[in-house]
């Protein structure tokens, strides 16, 4: 499953390095492939969006990924592909820059004819051939809200899963219940008042760390809890989380009825169905 991570602390520009891929995959999962592809995306001191991402199996380099990258950002937002819809290569793989924002979707988006049609000139935005990236042209042409709605009434859906940062502010929708979504307010230096932040995911897949956050808040956003931090929660299925330049969060449900046409696992082509297994 394609692993999401977004942070943001607010009105302080905070320094974090980041490990795409901290290790291989175990034995015990030889059988799964390694990730189609990894992406970091943060805004400089000028408020310009930065982008380092790579697809990584195309490229034989999975040295790309397991690098450290220190990097000094308001918002951060960072993805690990399983490739679902696309071929492996730079325009496939996320995150995603339009109009200034950020963005990077875990799901599967089925009937992209429809999609393109309702995109119309919107079309511009798009380079790759992945549903991501269309849903990312809805998201711009119409907003968050109104895209997903118009998705989960109209596409076939999986999941719509999601982060996208401004240089300043976060937003994270969980949709429908297929994948979980966590959300951090994390105080300065954590539970204890004392710790740097040290988040991992369970895989090995993504670690972040950051001293500056020992005496800052923040927030974070993960596919998953990422240390033994107990305010983790889970967002529920149609919420919208929206974190403003104070780290003001606000959650509000904004579809509260499961998708018109449901995709199942069974559903799905192969290639699209391993890259959404847990």
């Amino acid at each position: 499953m394609c692993r999401l991570f977004g942070m943001s602390g607010g009105p302080h520009r905070v320094a974090a390095t980041f490990w795409l891929i901290e290790a291989p995959d175990s034995l015990a999962d030889q059988s799964r492939r390694e990730p189609d592809g990894t992406g970091l995306g943060t805004f400089d001191e000028h408020g310009r969006p930065v982008v380092s991402k790579q697809p990584i199996a195309a490229y034989e380099d999975p040295d790309f990924a397991r690098e450290a990258r220190e990097v000094r950002s308001h918002t951060f937002v960072a993805h690990v592909r399983y490739a679902s819809t696309g071929a492996l290569s730079p325009q496939n793989t996320h995150p995603f820059e339009q109009d200034g924002r950020l963005f990077a979707h875990n799901g599967v988006i089925g009937d992209l004819p429809k999609l393109e049609a309702e995109l119309g000139d919107a079309m511009s935005y798009v380079h790759g051939e992945t549903d991501s990236e269309r849903f990312f042209a809805l998201i711009t042409k119409r907003g968050i809200v109104d895209a997903a709605r118009w998705v989960a009434a109209n596409l076939p859906v999986f999941a719509l899963n999601l982060v996208l940062i401004t240089s300043s502010e976060l937003w994270a929708l969980r949709y429908p219940d297929t994948h979980e979504l966590y959300m951090l307010k994390r105080a300065p230096g954590g539970p204890s008042g004392v710790r740097h932040l040290e988040h991992a995911s369970a895989r090995g897949t993504l670690r972040v760390r950051s001293g500056e956050l020992a005496d800052l808040p923040s927030v974070v956003v993960a596919s998953e809890p990422m240390d033994e931090d107990p305010g983790w929660r889970a967002l529920e299925p149609g919420q919208l989380l929206h974190v403003d330049s104070d780290l003001k969060l606000t959650v509000t449900t904004v579809l509260d009825r499961p998708p018109a046409h449901p995709l199942t696992l069974a559903d799905l082509e192969p290639r699209a169905a391993e890259s959404q297994r847990p």
